[in-house]
């Protein structure tokens, strides 16, 4: 397993980066607590031209200042005034692209995960759904703008292999306010992943 590496993230295609997070490994390790899972979900978000992103006709505020950062940068924000959202920053520095990471299938620190979200048993619900994924994995709005090169959040490879007919295409969940937008195929998934979230046709 080895970190990816941030020309992985250094691309213009928000879409293909966030297809190919698919089946990567996102890991954090805060005072000692190590946890990750397999990415099974993600949605893209480009840069200025998409209704859905926060980013959308070039806005720019202190809430999204780190999607302005460079490639391989992280971007939390808080949903709903609850919810953590991890998202990972791509393309060039100050052209904000965005994938989030909607959904891991859960690997290593199980039981932390467990502790951190309330539950007592591990079952799908532990890792799906991006609030989910931030509050298993220990992620919060003050790690926004941490780089994946950092060691306390990373996003590894290994010899996981996804076939083409594996991978499904939707449009994105939650964003039924962006007009057209909201119709856009840019959310990803692993199909028949038990982890998933939202719809799975």
């Amino acid at each position: 397993m080895k970190p990816l590496p941030l020309s992985f993230y250094n691309r213009p295609d928000v879409l293909e980066i966030a297809r190919d997070l698919l089946g990567k490994i996102v890991v954090t390790d805060f005072e000692n607590e190590f946890t990750s899972g397999r990415i099974c979900e993600t949605e893209a978000y480009v840069a200025i031209t998409d209704r859905a992103s926060h980013s959308y006709s070039n806005r720019r505020t202190p809430r999204n200042e780190h999607m302005y950062g460079p490639p391989g940068t992280s971007y939390v924000y808080i949903c709903y005034g609850m919810h953590q959202m991890l998202n990972v920053v791509t393309n060039e520095k100050e052209v904000p692209d965005a994938v989030l990471i909607r959904a891991i299938e859960p690997l290593e620190g199980i039981d932390t995960m467990l502790q951190r979200t309330g539950k007592p048993k591990l079952n799908e619900t532990l890792t799906r759904g991006p609030g989910n994924v931030a509050k298993a994995l220990g992620i919060f709005k003050h790690h926004s703008g941490i780089s994946l090169e950092d060691s306390s959040i990373r996003i590894y490879e290994d010899s996981f292999c996804l076939a083409g007919e594996e991978i499904a295409i939707s449009k994105r969940i939650g964003v039924e306010g962006a007009g057209d937008a909201a119709h856009l195929p840019y959310r990803f998934y692993i199909r028949g992943n038990n982890y998933v979230s939202g719809f799975r046709k």
